[in-house]
C-alpha cells in the first residue's frame, strides 16, 4: 500500500483497525462498513464477538435508514482477540479502550510497535487529552484523538484534536479521512480538558442544573426549553452564526456593538452551582418524571429514530454528501 498524499495514510485507507469492540467501537466498525471499508476489530473479552454482531447490526441498520450504507462483503468484518493479527494491513486505527490512562498508554505503545509508522492512530477519548495518550512511550507524532459524538455511527462530528508531539500531517490526514467518509470533522490544534464540543456542552449544563437548584424551573420545563427553542436552530447553525443572524441587517457587527451589553451582563447573572446531594436529589427526581417510567434502552431507542429522521432532512452538508460551499 502507498502512503498517499503527505507523510500518513489518508485518501488510500482501505481497511481500519478498531481497538475495543463495546458500544462505541462497534458503532464504529458500522460506520465504516457502510463505507465500503474492511474492519478489524481487537477485544480480549471472550464475549467481545457476538456483543460486535450485535451492536453492529443494530447500527447498520439505523444507518440503511439514513440511506447511506454502501454493500458490505461477507469477509468485510473481522474479529480477534489477537492484536498483531487485527493490526496486519490495516490503514487506519480507531482506539476505543476503556478510559484508564495507563491502559490507552499501554496500548498505544504496542500499536505502534506493531505498525508501521505512515498509521494514524485516532483515539476516541472524550477524557484524555492527546498529551497524556502520547506520554506512554508510544510514537507520538502519529497519535490524535479523534473524539466522536454518541451515537458514533449517526453523528456526524469528530473532533480532531493534535497534541503538542502530534504531527500536523498526521491530523490534516485523519481529517481528509472522515470527511471523506461524509463525517463533519473540525480541528482543534491547542488541547483543553474536554475538547470542543463538550465544553461547551458543560456549560448549557451547568446552567441548567442553576436554573433547577435555585428553582427558577423544573428539569422537564428546562429541557423542553432547549428542546423547541435554541435546541431546534443549533441544529441548522452553530452560536456563532445564529448571533450573525440575530444582528439583523447589520449582523455580527450590529449586535455585538448594540446588544454586547446586554449578553455580557447576562453572562455574570450566570450560576456556577455544586452538585450537592440535595441538587442531585431534584435532578434525579426531576429526570425520572420526565423518563415517565421509559427505561434507558427505550429512550435511547428513541433518541436514535429522532436522529434519523432528522439526518433525513438535512440537504446540505456532510450528512448529503453536498457541499454548503459549493451551492
Amino acid at each position: 500500500m502507498s502512503a498517499g498524499v503527505g507523510r500518513f495514510r489518508s485518501e488510500d485507507i482501505e481497511t481500519v483497525a478498531i481497538i475495543g469492540a463495546g458500544l462505541i467501537g462497534g458503532a464504529w466498525a458500522a460506520f465504516f462498513l457502510s463505507r465500503g471499508l474492511k474492519v478489524r476489530v481487537y477485544d480480549t473479552d471472550p464475549e467481545g464477538a457476538r456483543r460486535l454482531e450485535k451492536v453492529v447490526g443494530n447500527a447498520l441498520e439505523d444507518l440503511r435508514q439514513v440511506g447511506s450504507v454502501a454493500p458490505v462483503a461477507a469477509d468485510a468484518l473481522f474479529f480477534s482477540g489477537n492484536l498483531e493479527e487485527v493490526l496486519a494491513g490495516c490503514d487506519y486505527i480507531q482506539e476505543n479502550a476503556p478510559e484508564k490512562l495507563p491502559l490507552k498508554q499501554a496500548l498505544l505503545k504496542q500499536i505502534t510497535d506493531l505498525t508501521p509508522s505512515d498509521v494514524v492512530i485516532g483515539s476516541s477519548t472524550s477524557s484524555f487529552q492527546p498529551s497524556e495518550l502520547q506520554a506512554g512511550g508510544a510514537e507520538a507524532e502519529r497519535i490524535v484523538v479523534a473524539h466522536p459524538f454518541n451515537p458514533p455511527h449517526l453523528l456526524p462530528l469528530v473532533e480532531i484534536v493534535a497534541g503538542p508531539k502530534s504531527n500536523p500531517e498526521a491530523q490534516a490526514a485523519v481529517y481528509r479521512f472522515f470527511e471523506r467518509l461524509g463525517k463533519a470533522p473540525i480541528r482543534i490544534t491547542r488541547e483543553a480538558a474536554g475538547h470542543v464540543a463538550n465544553r461547551m456542552t458543560a456549560a448549557l449544563w451547568r446552567e441548567a442544573v442553576h436554573i433547577v437548584a435555585e428553582g427558577i424551573a423544573s428539569v422537564e420545563d428546562v429541557d423542553r426549553a432547549i428542546r423547541f427553542g435554541p435546541g431546534l436552530r443549533w441544529a441548522v447553525d452553530g452560536p456563532h452564526m445564529l448571533y450573525h443572524l440575530g444582528g439583523g441587517e447589520g449582523g455580527i457587527a450590529h449586535y455585538l456593538k448594540h446588544l454586547g451589553p446586554a449578553q455580557e451582563a447576562r453572562w455574570r447573572s450566570l450560576g456556577n452551582p455544586s452538585l450537592t446531594e440535595d441538587v442531585q436529589s431534584l435532578l434525579i427526581d426531576g429526570v425520572m418524571q420526565e423518563a415517565a417510567g421509559r427505561s434507558i434502552e427505550e429512550l435511547g431507542a428513541r433518541r436514535d429514530r429522532l436522529l434519523i429522521a432528522l439526518l433525513k432532512v438535512f440537504d446540505d452538508g456532510p450528512i448529503s454528501g453536498k457541499s454548503e460551499a459549493a451551492e
